[in-house]
């Protein structure tokens, strides 16, 4: 272990917040503002969060020798180099923000692949979906420690950094974002400066779906919408994609308001009634970060300037 070790960055769900666990499709881009690395603590470095990172990667490692014990783990783990490592101080050096929901845990699982499976599966170029598939079922075996299950679909975004298209769960391609930085618009963050954990809240959307209406609700416009957002976004048709971004910032404030922090529903209703911007659930939600898109940025950050926003992509 070295401190050339590589970073992995953030990534973000641009579309397919909850509509994919009822299969629509995703689009996930990765967000290089945050990454994280793992690193050997120097002698004289003994800082809290160095010790609390090294205490998660131990708790980490005892999973993975247990999902090996019970032939649940696809790949050769070198739990006994991590083992040691882990006894020298190892860490995870990252500004990437937990429970913001831009992919603190899959960087770290990334980042723990790459160093200790000695059977990494081969990525050459742009991978196939057979290769994608395969790297996913590794990292949801892996990545289930956080979160009790995972798709696995953080970590392979993290780990491939490319722009990744989830048409279904057996069917994933890289893809690419057009050239939109001449554009006047942009995608952001709205930082909501409070975390929140993921599995309670998927929880309770799944609870929701339980009843055959709000499913069905979900079914014939949620994922019309979002299904929509991403076509136009791939092939930069403006009108389109913000028609249906309307039409999924509606269907959130009024169908996912548990999701939606108070203290910004009245910033998520402005955007609407403004047309101005449109803001949507960044992931789970609850808190973390909210996405917004804009035609406008400047005007878009005037209209919020009291509220701490981040430019993602210009469109």
């Amino acid at each position: 272990m070295t401190n050339g070790s590589p970073s992995f960055c953030s990534k973000i769900l641009l579309f397919g917040e909850y509509s994919i666990i009822i299969h629509s499709k995703a689009l996930t881009v990765p967000y290089d503002l945050f990454e994280g690395r793992l690193l050997l603590r120097n002698i004289t470095d003994n800082s809290k969060g160095i010790q609390q990172s090294n205490r998660e990667l131990e708790a980490f490692s005892e999973y993975l020798k247990l999902k090996l014990e019970n032939n649940e783990l696809s790949a050769d783990f070198d739990t006994t180099s991590l083992d040691f490592d882990i006894a020298q101080g190892l860490y995870f050096q990252s500004n990437i923000p937990q429970g913001f929901g831009v992919g603190s845990s899959g960087a770290l699982t990334a980042a723990l692949y790459e160093r200790y499976v000695d059977d990494k599966i081969q990525v050459n170029g742009t991978p196939n979906n057979e290769v994608i598939l395969k790297l996913k079922k590794v990292f949801g075996e892996m990545e289930s420690h956080f979160h009790g299950s995972s798709s696995g679909a953080d970590p392979l975004s993290c780990y491939l950094r490319k722009p990744l298209l989830f048409r279904s769960k057996t069917q994933i391609e890289a893809t690419s974002i057009p050239d939109y930085s001449a554009g006047n618009g942009a995608v952001f963050l709205l930082n909501t400066a409070r975390p929140r954990k993921t599995e309670p809240l998927v929880n309770l959307f799944l609870e929701k779906c339980r009843h055959q209406s709000f499913l069905e609700l979900c079914q014939k416009e949620l994922i019309i919408y979002n299904d929509n957002c991403i076509e136009a976004f791939l092939n930069a048709e403006h009108t389109k994609l913000f028609e249906n971004l309307t039409l999924i910032s509606q269907f959130q404030i009024q169908y996912f308001q548990p999701m939606i922090p108070t203290l910004f529903r009245q910033a998520w209703k402005e955007g609407l009634e403004s047309g101005l911007y449109t803001l949507k659930l960044c992931g789970a939600g609850g808190g973390g970060f909210i996405l917004g898109f804009t035609q406008n940025f400047r005007e878009t950050r005037k209209m919020l300037r009291n509220y701490p926003i981040r430019m993602v992509y210009r469109i």
